[in-house]
């Protein structure tokens, strides 16, 4: 892939990234935790499978052009599932991905989409008694889930939200667990004065003196945090209120920020904190532009001769961010119907104390494993 390839998906994803975050999380004020790197696999599996509109309206929102190409963003999320080698560690970085097609054991699959699922990080086909016994069929793909998330997601689908007109499921799950390259000391964690949009708490707040990439440009102050297997935490920290600088991100800004850090002694104050939301998908994809797939109208010939349509989209992410590193997961499933020692410079100071956007980044391929937002609650 050539380098203006590279970038040119690498902007297209942080610009889904925005626009679906803040189509699930628009107030600023409350606390949000999503994967693009999850939705993104879901949507692009759907899409490789989806025809006319369908595909192009998901070509859009993933790739800002309907005639992207939906292999080329496979090739980078694929090449996002491998992080470095990190020999000799004690707790090498963790990363499990599944993508498994669930389907009703009389549905037609094209043998090309088969190909296609199993041509994903760990994609398979599994058939679910969608029709016969909806609650066992849930379980299954919940297990599934559950066990790749190493149970932080242990209930994806919830009860009631497959039925017998259920025919499919394309399920994404994502565990991800790292360990910084530079470890916050337990001891100097201690209670510290954050400032919630409700009013001041007090967190408990790890405290590190240390070199680390930074930048404080266009009313923001960025902080990389280096992980094992080549992946960076990014501390984004508006010189405003989060609720008035966020809304102006858009990708070129934030793909700047990215760009921007240089290394600085820094005295880093950050909240150990965790965060877990249930995101509201189907109603932000349909409000970003992908209606068509909801419809009976959608086209997934290239899944099934069987008309299909998407019925619901389910999203779960849980980030924990502690001195040693940060655990994360995500799941996605998109439900199918049938449609009808030198001298240093004193340490610059930065103090997380303020509503704050935290981002999980492959290093690579710039595929944005969690999109958080903190407020303190």
């Amino acid at each position: 892939m050539s380098p203006a390839t590279t970038a040119a998906l690498d902007r297209a994803h942080l610009a889904f990234a925005l626009a679906v975050h803040r189509g699930v999380a628009p107030d600023p004020t409350v606390p949000a935790c999503w994967s693009p790197y999850s939705v993104a696999s879901a949507l692009g599996l759907a899409g490789t499978g989806a025809r006319g509109q369908t595909r192009d309206e998901i070509a859009q929102l993933l790739l800002g052009d309907p005639a992207g190409s939906l292999a080329e963003q496979a090739a980078m999320l694929s090449a996002a599932a491998e992080l470095d080698d990190e020999p000799g560690r004690s707790e090498p970085p963790l990363l499990g991905v599944s993508n498994t097609l669930w389907t009703r054991a009389d549905l037609p699959i094209t043998a090309q989409f088969t190909d296609d699922v199993r041509s994903w990080p760990n994609g398979t086909v599994r058939e679910a008694p969608f029709a016969t016994d909806s609650e066992t069929a849930r379980g299954m793909i919940n297990a599934e889930v559950d066990d790749t998330t190493r149970g932080l997601i242990p209930e994806l689908v919830r009860r009631g939200e497959l039925d017998s007109k259920t025919v499919a499921a394309l399920v994404n799950a994502l565990y991800l667990k790292s360990s910084w390259r530079n470890a916050f000391p337990e001891g100097a964690t201690a209670p510290g004065p954050f400032h919630a949009p409700g009013g001041q708490l007090e967190l408990p707040t790890m405290r590190l003196v240390k070199q680390f990439g930074y930048a404080h440009r266009n009313g923001w102050q960025v902080v990389v945090l280096p992980a094992l297997g080549g992946l960076d935490a990014i501390t984004l920290l508006p010189d405003t209120e989060l609720g008035q600088a966020e809304p102006a991100l858009d990708a070129a800004a934030l793909a700047d920020l990215f760009s921007a850090p240089a290394p600085a002694r820094l005295e880093l104050y950050l909240p150990r904190f965790r965060v877990k939301v249930r995101s509201p998908l189907t109603q932000a994809l349909q409000e970003l532009g992908v209606h068509r797939m909801f419809t009976d109208a959608a086209e997934f010939s290239g899944i099934s001769e069987v008309p299909l349509a998407v019925d619901k989209v389910l999203h779960d992410a849980v980030l924990k961010v502690d001195e040693h590193g940060f655990e994360g997961a995500a799941a996605t499933a998109m439900v199918m119907r049938m449609a009808a020692a030198v001298r240093q410079d004193p340490p610059i100071v930065v103090r997380v104390d303020r509503p704050f956007l935290f981002l999980v980044r492959h290093r690579a391929t710039g595929a944005v494993y969690f999109l958080t937002r903190f407020t303190g609650s």
